[in-house]
């Protein structure tokens, strides 16, 4: 997967997706440091370890660098910049049940927003997965020879 370059400067706004998601009842907020234990734990059980260790790390910038998707008081998503690496976006997810709501954009908007707000002029999407996605969404292009990136030597268990 390759890493995948966005232009801040040039982002849709965030108030549409998020004010759309907040009428059907989702909620797109910042986290904030209570509830790190209840995200990465969350993060852990639904995605993966790996991506657990980046949202804890993304907790330790100030302010949290995690940005969650709330329904009915229960977690559905979640989306971090400036974990792995700065300037970095990623890792991200929802939950399955719930893909193809706009939830995953709105995440990746409110990240790219921070990000620009903290005066970054481009982003880097760490090893996107969905390409396709990326590119509709934040009009993304992927970074040539950048496969297999920085996760190139990640131990595993």
């Amino acid at each position: 997967m390759p890493d995948m370059l966005v232009k801040l400067y040039e982002l849709p706004d965030l108030a549409v997706p998020v004010g759309e998601l907040q009428q059907s009842g989702i909620e797109i907020r910042r986290a904030i440091a209570p509830e790190k234990h209840i995200v990465v734990d969350w993060v852990r059980q639904n995605f993966s370890i790996s991506w657990a260790s980046e949202c804890e790390a993304a907790f330790a910038n100030h302010p949290a660098s995690c940005f969650i998707a709330i329904e009915n008081s229960s977690l559905v998503g979640f989306a971090c910049h400036d974990s792995t690496c700065k300037n970095f976006f990623g890792p991200t997810g929802v939950l399955p049940v719930l893909r193809g709501r706009g939830i995953g954009k709105a995440l990746l908007l409110a990240c790219l927003h921070a990000m620009a707000h903290q005066g970054y002029a481009y982003a880097i999407i760490g090893a996107a997965g969905p390409v396709d996605f990326y590119a509709k969404a934040v009009g993304a292009i992927p970074i040539e020879g950048s496969v297999p990136g920085i996760y190139r030597n990640l131990l595993k268990e």
